[in-house]
This record gives structure tokens, C-alpha cells and sequence, in this order.
């Protein structure tokens, strides 16, 4: 079976990026590797997004934020799929990926920007989770080596816009 390389991509790599590259190498270590960055990294990673992991036994250890222009030079793992999950991030020029990787748009509500209780943002920092986790879920769904492309296109961008998909009454 094939393995693929996946960058998930937001502004400042310190919450739903870093949650979703979690979320993926468990759920899918057996067919990808995940990498996160961010266009204006933080440099650190959100003690509440680093929370959330915890509280559902994700592993944290290697997770770090940085920027994306780690993964545009020469060596760096060739990425097969990129997702943008923000819409700063979707809208800016992206470096060019070398082999000319899937490319989707997941946008997920910034749980950082959320101000509030304790209780709030732990809120925010769980519902973006479980959002990345069930769009993770579905791709890894994805019949990837039996799909042509134009199709493949098409239900990524369905994952990361489900209002986007007729429901059949």
C-alpha cells in the first residue's frame, strides 16, 4: 500500500494544525505522515490545544510550531496533500510544493481567538478537534489508490465543505 505525506496548514501552527497532524498520525500512521506549519508560525504550540490532546491520549511529544517555509526547500518530505484550515492561510500565496501535491481547504474556527471562561475556550479547543478529527476520519475513508483525480478533488473538497453537498430528501 502507498504511503503519503500530508501538511496541514494554518496561520500560526500553535492550535488546528497542530491538532490535526496529531489526530492523523494516529488515526492514519499506517498509510501517512502528517506534518503541520503555519505562514506566521508561533513558535509554540496553544497550552490549550496541547490540553485537548492530552485529554483524548494523543501523543504531544514531537509536535512543534513552525513555518511552512520548512517544508518549500530542497529535502524536505515530498508532500502528497496540503489543507489549509483556516481562511487567512487559504487565501495567501503558498510556496510552491515540489511534485505538485492534492491541494484542499478545510476551514476550521480559530479556537485561540476565543476569549472567555476556562470552560469556553476548552469548548472552542474540543469542537475544533472534533471537527478535524471527523473530516480526518472521512478522508481517511477516501479509496486513494482506486480514484481518479478529478473525483478525489471533489470529496476533499466535500469534506471541508459539507454544506457544499446535496442531501437527498
Amino acid at each position: 500500500m502507498p504511503h503519503y505525506n500530508i501538511l496541514f496548514l494554518d496561520t500560526g501552527n500553535s492550535a488546528r494544525s497542530i491538532m490535526a497532524e496529531a489526530i492523523m498520525n494516529k488515526k492514519g500512521a499506517s498509510t501517512f505522515t502528517a506534518y503541520s506549519a503555519g505562514s506566521q508560525a508561533k513558535g509554540q504550540i496553544h497550552p490549550q490545544a496541547l490540553r485537548q490532546l492530552e485529554e483524548v491520549q494523543l501523543p504531544t511529544d514531537r509536535l512543534r510550531s513552525k513555518s511552512w517555509d520548512e517544508f518549500a526547500k530542497p529535502g524536505s518530505p515530498e508532500m502528497h496533500f496540503v489543507f489549509t484550515l483556516c481562511d487567512r492561510a487559504a487565501q495567501e500565496v503558498c510556496p510552491v510544493w515540489p511534485g505538485h501535491p492534492m491541494t484542499g481547504h478545510w476551514g476550521v474556527p480559530e479556537p485561540a481567538a476565543v476569549s472567555g471562561t476556562q470552560d469556553e475556550m476548552a469548548r472552542a479547543f474540543r469542537d475544533a478537534f472534533l471537527m478535524l478529527e471527523r473530516r480526518i476520519s472521512l478522508f481517511l475513508t477516501l479509496p486513494l489508490t482506486s480514484i481518479d483525480t478529478l473525483s478525489l478533488k471533489k470529496q476533499i473538497h466535500d469534506i471541508g465543505h459539507p454544506e457544499s453537498v446535496s442531501n437527498p430528501a
